[in-house]
């Protein structure tokens, strides 16, 4: 993923589906099949080696994505610790998650629905006191059975990989796993040890998202006038 020398929103796949940006979240998507040719790859685990890597925003943008190619998707926030995604869609947090493994609700009675359509999204809920135990209990490890149901694609917002454990119980209860890294931000040897923390949690990594690449002006000028362009011919059409 890249950016501009200007701000990006952080749900820009949706608020700008012309931008570069969000071409590339649709590149993500492409790629998302190639990796589940022989196998099947519908719940995907979105996690980063440190925090402000963007892991959040690459999974809610990814989430948009699928969502737009016309799949049902869920995306569910499990960072029990700093959540982010309910700012991201900018919707309150009162209940989510947390509610429906501790009260033993139906998630559709706490999810979020007309953000994007075929869109759903579950908020984490109140932080509880013992997220780990709690991500790596019997009731989440049913929930996904139970989503994928309903659904073509679960999207899972985890904390970083080396902060917490979190990461590493939630990796082993997917089909595969997204790393983020920050261009010019994390470091070979933290990827690295992100890595191989997640591959002794049994995980399929599945790709690695470099994030926050600066993108030449040029080019993005270039992007823009093409697009630009496009829309003009099909006004004309």
């Amino acid at each position: 993923m890249f950016k501009s020398n200007g701000y990006a929103p952080q749900l820009i796949a949706h608020k700008h589906p012309k931008s570069a940006a969000a071409e590339a979240y649709r590149v993500l998507r492409t790629n998302l099949g190639f990796a589940a040719l022989d196998h099947p790859c519908r719940s995907i685990l979105v996690t980063s080696a440190g925090p402000e890597d963007g892991k959040s925003t690459t999974a809610a943008n990814l989430a948009v994505v699928l969502a737009q190619a016309g799949n049902k998707v869920i995306l569910v926030d499990c960072d029990l610790r700093k959540p982010v995604l309910h700012k991201i869609f900018e919707v309150e947090n009162h209940r989510g998650l947390t509610n429906c493994l501790l009260q033993n609700l139906d998630p559709a009675e706490v999810s979020k629905n007309g953000l994007v359509e075929n869109l759903t999204l579950v908020t984490s809920g109140p932080i509880p006191p013992n997220p780990a135990e709690l991500l790596g209990s019997g009731r989440v490890r049913a929930l996904w059975p139970a989503l994928l149901e309903r659904f073509d694609y679960l999207i899972v917002d985890s904390p970083p990989v080396l902060a917490v454990t979190d990461a590493s119980l939630l990796a082993a209860q997917v089909d595969g796993v997204i790393l983020v890294v920050r261009a010019a931000t994390t470091r070979v040897e933290i990827a690295r040890e992100a890595r191989d923390q997640l591959l002794k949690a049994s995980a399929r990594i599945i790709g690695v998202v470099l994030n926050q690449v600066k993108m030449p002006a040029r080019d993005y000028h270039y992007y823009y006038y093409y697009h630009r362009r496009e829309k003009e011919e099909e006004v004309r059409l």
